[in-house]
């Protein structure tokens, strides 16, 4: 059986952005101790949470569990053609997942699309652990789906220092040379709520990058800037586009604008 890499959903949540970063000021009250203290051991606040991006998710997971994220079943919708079966191919399409969290991706992708093998890392053990665990949260219901070593490959992983050769096999992550290969990536984009609320509590470290209140971070992507870098790269964008969509919350009384840049890159040989 030959396996044919597919593509590289990208989660960079955990990117270490090369930018130099200045002391801020934080209105979070359980916020602003850890600050302090990060700028007295370190001279600047990238260089505190480059080190400490992995202690950070992983006491997320160990927090929210897999009660967190919602089941991504809209990717069936939005790249749907990337992942089905090609009836005339007895190839195996193979995902990259970097960032997978608690499986809220993998396990819909691989019940909807049952010849689809998913290479699946995370910087946090937990998340990995619930991964293999085999089960993901959705509104209605807990469910729990069937972890399958045939299907899923669960590995700790930060791409950003780590080798992710020594983790799988070097065929099946050829994807950034292959011209039938893709990156497909979903992340925050400007001016969505969660950016205009951490900005509102001047927890901004650089243009476009903040830090929650419990040390995880966030980038907010134009799609200029998402292209660019790319581009840089090596990588052609196929498709780039910002989903808006309108979110109310009726337990706080708010309605939250909420904003998301979906693009897909080739590479340019």
């Amino acid at each position: 059986m030959t396996v044919v890499p597919l593509a590289i959903a990208v989660d960079l949540r955990y990117r270490r952005w090369r930018h130099q970063f200045s002391l801020f000021i934080s209105h979070d009250p359980w916020f602003r101790p850890m600050v302090i203290q990060a700028a007295g051991k370190y001279p600047n606040l990238a260089e505190y949470y480059q080190k400490n991006a992995t202690k950070f998710w992983d006491n997320f997971y160990k927090r929210h569990k897999n009660k967190f994220f919602k089941d991504r079943h809209y990717l069936e919708k939005d790249w749907g053609q990337y992942f089905s079966d090609d009836a005339n191919s007895a190839n195996v399409k193979v995902l990259l997942e970097v960032g997978c969290g608690a499986g809220n991706t993998i396990f819909p992708l691989i019940a909807a699309y049952p010849e689809l093998y998913v290479q699946a890392c995370d910087i946090s053990p937990h998340a990995v652990a619930l991964v293999k665990a085999g089960q993901t949260f959705t509104v209605e219901i807990q469910s729990h789906a069937e972890f399958k070593e045939d299907r899923v490959n669960a590995f700790l992983c930060d791409v950003t220092v780590d080798n992710l050769l020594e983790k799988i096999n070097p065929s099946s992550v050829d994807v950034i040379t292959l011209p039938d290969g893709y990156v497909l990536l979903r992340d925050y984009a400007i001016g969505d709520f969660a950016q205009v609320k951490l900005g509102n509590k001047n927890q901004m470290i650089s243009e476009g990058f903040y830090v929650r209140g419990d040390g995880t971070c966030s980038f907010y992507f134009s799609e200029d800037f998402l292209s660019t870098l790319f581009f840089q790269a090596g990588f052609n964008t196929v498709d780039i586009s910002t989903y808006c969509k309108q979110i109310k919350n009726s337990h706080k009384n708010i309605t939250m604008d909420r904003r998301w840049v979906r693009a897909v890159f080739n590479n340019l040989e």
